[in-house]
């Protein structure tokens, strides 16, 4: 076998079994190698930027690393801002990006580019092959990487010639140097806080917001009198009815900083001690109050619920200390399109078990308080803040769990970056529900351009925050990608888009003009 071969097999044989793919002329023998090799699942993207993101949300939905394949520089470059978020998400990915043959990198052709150089950034192991027999071995260390705790994105580079020459076979994945675990004196100094009387927040994100952890969550603040909170952003959290209801931290700083003024410690659960999101004139940058006290109980890749169970049991916190659940009444909206009815209605239409992806910015700011009584689903969050990350993550989530309805709720500004994903969504025939709210503006940028005391916008600068001539088509959008799109002006145009979706399997848009 070849190089590229031995490096499908090995991936194959180490449990990767999903390649999201935009392969150029470098990556053919691999293209080759896999038409040849069973047992893995190839999915094309239009843009690299769809690879990379379905591979996180792949990853978020599983727990296993998915492979992508991109096109040398430039082709890793298009994906990078969506390994950004996955980088940021803790998703580990196994990263193969194509290069020139070893004896044509000296010749500077038009692609020649700093392949390892663009890949470090974004990357938490990188590598370039040097020579086809050390290919498996190397994609064996790639899978290590992306397995590990914590997960990392671990970039292959591929030259075109280690693809092509022979190689001596696959190669076995190391196995895990140790299981995750936790800090057993972590857990006793949150015990000594949480007993102490003061005001304090128990923060969580990561494993720490699975179904699980957010039940022994609630035993420990009807124990302690704590508060549970998340972060701003979290990769994945178990909510609806039945799970813990716990809000996040605000994204807007005048409304994080009331929240957390009266804390006196914060225990860390996987969780990043409280930022804003940017700098703003005269407002800081750190949230949590002067004296506040911070306390690390697990970290990124640590065990959270198992440290949840052991702090749980220290303090006595039994399943009968859990706090009553808010209930919100959810009743179909009827009436003019606004952002509470808007949330009411997806609230109302959540299936069973569905996933929500969720990059409704400025739309769905108050989405959270009607969608914990939503049936039981799971919420994915942007964790690295850059825009054209849902639809992608959706396309991943939804080749992951084939039997979950995917709800991606976005901004008309974010689609657009990522609309190429109604393709592959269409092509594969996957269950998504993509709902884009046009209110024809980047509508957060508005609220920044106040927040730094930017002054009152002019024409140039409206220019560029407004994006209304033309207004977008997101049917027609919808239609060109091969996805059945409907326009909605009313709630109930919304409840009854959101009922024939829910009703059928494969990729529907829904436009809601606002």
């Amino acid at each position: 076998m070849n190089g590229a071969e031995s490096l499908v097999r090995t991936l194959v044989a180490g449990g990767v079994n999903v390649c999201f793919a935009n392969p150029g002329t470098s990556e053919m023998h691999f293209v080759a190698a896999l038409d040849r090799t069973e047992g893995m699942r190839c999915v094309l993207g239009l843009f690299e930027g769809i690879v990379t993101g379905a591979a996180d949300g792949y990853f978020r939905m599983t727990g296993t690393p998915a492979s992508t394949l991109l096109h040398l520089g430039p082709g890793l470059a298009n994906g990078l801002a969506n390994l950004h978020n996955a980088k940021k998400a803790h998703s580990g990915i196994v990263n193969i990006v194509g290069q020139h043959a070893t004896y044509h990198i000296g010749y500077n052709a038009p692609l020649t580019s700093d392949v390892e150089g663009l890949a470090r950034p974004m990357s938490g192991w990188v590598k370039t092959s040097p020579d086809a027999q050390s290919v498996a071995r190397d994609g064996a260390e790639a899978i290590a990487a992306a397995k590990g705790h914590p997960p990392k994105i671990a970039t292959l580079i591929l030259p075109a010639d280690t693809a092509w020459n022979e190689a001596d076979g696959i190669a076995q994945v190391p196995a895990a140097t140790q299981h995750a675990g936790y800090s057993p004196q972590a857990v006793a100094e949150a015990v000594r806080v949480l007993r102490g009387g003061q005001p304090t927040l128990l923060l969580l994100t990561g494993q720490a917001l699975t179904e699980k952890g957010l039940a022994l969550a609630a035993r420990i603040a009807g124990k302690t009198g704590c508060k549970v909170m998340g972060q701003t952003y979290n990769p994945r959290m178990a909510r609806g009815r039945g799970r813990y209801f716990i809000e996040r931290i605000p994204y807007p700083v005048d409304q994080a900083l009331p929240v957390l003024r009266d804390f006196r410690h914060i225990v860390l659960v996987e969780a990043a001690d409280p930022v804003a999101f940017f700098a703003y004139p005269n407002k800081p940058s750190r949230l949590r109050p002067e004296g506040c006290e911070v306390h690390r109980m697990t970290e990124t890749g640590e065990n959270s619920v198992a440290a949840l169970e052991a702090l749980a049991d220290a303090l006595g916190a039994r399943a009968a200390d859990a706090p009553q659940q808010p209930k919100v009444e959810l009743v179909k909206p009827t009436g003019a399109l606004s952002y509470a009815n808007v949330a009411m209605a997806i609230a109302c239409a959540i299936p069973d078990n569905a996933i929500v992806v969720d990059e409704s910015l400025t739309t769905g700011r108050g989405f959270f308080p009607p969608t914990g009584s939503a049936a039981p689903h799971d919420w994915l969050q942007n964790m690295g803040g850059s825009i054209g990350f849902s639809t992608p993550v959706s396309t991943g989530a939804a080749v992951a769990c084939p039997d979950r309805k995917v709800i991606c709720m976005v901004g008309d500004g974010s689609a657009m970056y990522t609309l190429q994903s109604l393709w592959t969504q269409a092509r594969e025939k996957l269950d998504v529900t993509t709902i884009v709210f046009a209110n024809r503006t980047y509508q957060i940028l508005r609220g920044e351009f106040t927040g730094v005391d930017a002054g009152e916008p002019g024409q140039r600068a409206l220019d560029m925050l407004n994006i209304d001539r033309p207004a977008l088509d997101w049917v027609a959008l919808a239609k060109g990608m091969g996805v059945e799109g409907r326009a909605v002006r009313t709630a109930e145009e919304f409840n009854a888009a959101l009922a024939d979706a829910n009703a059928q399997n494969g990729p529907r848009l829904i436009e809601v003009v606002l």
